[in-house]
């Protein structure tokens, strides 16, 4: 008997289907956590390589962090000037440089 190649169950539905493109995939990739290095409080976002979309220099090797590499994007938590200027100064770093450094 000839195979078919129709598939045999809707799109987007079992066991097959991705959680990438909808907000479980993201949020399961994207878990902020704070962590204290030196003394100070920091807050770690994991960045995926799927969504790492532009080249960054990791400040703790000094190399490229290249597109659709997976990386963290490191700020300080306990900043004095304020959330907006934590954000304004946070970097991306190479995941093991991050480990540790």
């Amino acid at each position: 008997m000839p195979r078919s190649n129709r598939p045999r169950r809707p799109r987007g539905r079992g066991p097959e289907s991705s959680d990438d493109d909808t907000g479980l995939g993201r949020l399961m990739s994207s878990w902020r956590r704070t962590e204290v290095r030196r003394g100070r409080e920091y807050t770690v976002q994991p960045v995926s390589a799927a969504s790492a979309q532009k080249e960054y220099v990791c400040p703790g090797c000094g190399l490229a962090v290249v597109p659709g590499t997976a990386h963290v994007v490191v700020w300080r938590a306990d900043g004095v000037l304020g959330d907006e200027a934590d954000l304004a100064s946070r970097r991306h770093w190479h995941t093991h440089c991050w480990s540790i450094a």
